[in-house]
């Protein structure tokens, strides 16, 4: 994944040289915004031939599509479609959408804020579906206040036949004291998963750490994964300064997957 406050083709550059053979492009301010990436259209479509990479996209994620204001609401879906759009411009035919976050005084007026989502979530999935691509919907972590838990997916899974799941094991994790939520997402939802995000914590946040720094058990995820049939993509959320943790999470991963 590349980090969006740098330059998108030094990421790019960077990611191929590390052995990658994909990038998740995360279309946010300030180098990665569509408008950017449609500057750079024409350089970017060709380094990833170059460099034969694929391309997952994950739509941004800093806006408020379900915000009581309808100002800032509606601006926010149209950040997205437009870097909907834009993914499907320079060839992804997966995208990665979190859920719309719930914050301010929409916390204390859940039902409407919910409701905004809805609205929201149903334009993003036409327009992706006009548009060819696949959306793999996140899930998140509790004080994001929606899409955390397993039974939070059923309705909207069997409302949307045709939207699938990006497994995040990192947020999984996350406030969860049993150690159950990962791998019971995988046992209700494996026919939904099309796309995993990959990090270690604490259990207490988002801290995108390599594996094997954190509490999250990598070696039962990956076997219950592998029987559940999953063979796609994954992405590695390792956020360090440090490459070299990105590659010795990868090559922890890739031991697991091959032991399992």
């Amino acid at each position: 994944m590349n980090f969006p406050i740098k330059p998108v083709l030094e990421e790019l550059e960077k990611i191929s040289g590390l052995g990658f053979d994909y990038l998740e492009l995360t279309l946010d301010a300030p180098y990665a915004h569509y408008t950017k990436i449609l500057e750079m259209e024409n350089k970017l479509v060709h380094a990833l031939k170059q460099h034969s990479m694929g391309l997952v996209c994950h739509l941004p994620s800093f806006v408020y599509t379900a915000d009581l204001t309808p100002g800032i609401r509606e601006i926010s879906l149209k950040e997205m479609i437009h870097s909907l759009e834009t993914a499907a411009r320079i060839g992804a035919q997966k995208a990665v959408l979190h859920p719309s976050y719930i914050s301010g005084l929409g916390t204390l007026a859940m039902k409407t804020a919910e409701d905004y989502a809805h609205q929201s979530l149903c334009t993003i999935m036409k327009q992706a579906d006009h548009l060819g691509i696949q959306l793999c919907f996140e899930n998140m972590f509790p004080n994001y206040h929606s899409f955390f838990d397993p039974s939070h997916f059923a309705r909207i899974f069997k409302e949307f036949p045709d939207l699938k799941m990006t497994l995040d094991a990192g947020h999984a994790n996350i406030d969860d004291p049993g150690k159950t939520k990962l791998y019971e997402f995988i046992q209700r939802f494996s026919d939904r998963i099309r796309h995993i995000h990959i990090s270690d914590n604490s259990g207490k946040t988002d801290d995108h750490a390599r594996v094997g720094n954190g509490t999250v058990n990598f070696k039962k995820f990956i076997r219950l994964l592998k029987q559940s049939g999953y063979d796609d993509t994954i992405t590695l959320e390792i956020f360090s300064p440090d490459t070299k943790d990105l590659v010795k999470s990868r090559d922890q991963i890739a031991l697991l997957v091959n032991s399992a």
